[in-house]
């Protein structure tokens, strides 16, 4: 797969758990070629959001399934929770492939860079040049990085899984202080940076 679609869900103060529980029913719900890839409640960063990335087999099944929620009554099952829904679209890095579902985290950190109107494809360039010595047995895995085909752009979205955030702290710094990241070039590019790390719901693939 390489088109995905990040939906985050903010909700209601105290509201989150009950909206997984019905999350796991009306996700299940969706059309033949789109595909659950994780599902979040954030926990720290902005509080009372949840995050649902899944990904499609093409433009035409995402499309589809977009037009199914929107014109659907309540299609989600969690309106009564909801104060807002935001809605992107992502195309995979083209030299990156996901890692499986399965046990990575349980922290799970999301950070999306808005860039300069020029920046994607220079960001692009140091990523594939740093992302696999970044991605080595001595730091971390990343689960993927993506970049937005809508919205504000340009911008792009790569997730981090964590076994602790002590883990997470250890391996930036050692990372940084090894010269293997961040990405060669990247600095000039960027222009805002915004990071929310989240749990994964129980009924995720990737936990």
């Amino acid at each position: 797969m390489r088109l995905y679609e990040l939906i985050t869900f903010t909700l209601r103060v105290r509201t989150p758990a009950t909206a997984l529980a019905r999350l796991e029913s009306t996700l299940a719900e969706a059309l033949p070629g789109c595909t659950l890839v994780g599902c979040w409640a954030s926990e720290i960063g902005p509080l009372n959001q949840v995050a649902v990335l899944r990904g499609f087999s093409d433009e035409q099944a995402r499309q589809a399934e977009r037009e199914r929620y929107l014109l659907a009554r309540d299609a989600f099952g969690i309106e009564e929770f909801m104060l807002d829904m935001k809605v992107e679209n992502y195309s995979l890095f083209p030299f990156l492939e996901p890692l499986a579902p399965g046990a990575h985290g349980p922290f799970y950190e999301l950070r999306e860079y808005n860039l300069i109107p020029s920046g994607l494809a220079p960001t692009l360039e140091g990523w594939k040049k740093a992302v696999g010595p970044r991605t080595g047995a001595s730091y971390s895995q990343v689960y993927a990085a993506f970049y937005a085909t809508d919205g504000r752009t340009p911008r792009y979205l790569h997730i981090w899984p964590y076994a602790t955030l002590e883990q997470r702290l250890d391996v930036r710094t050692r990372a940084v202080e090894d010269g293997v990241w961040p990405p060669e070039n990247s600095g000039p590019q960027l222009r805002e940076m915004h990071s929310t790390a989240y749990l994964p719901a129980k009924f995720s693939p990737l936990q």
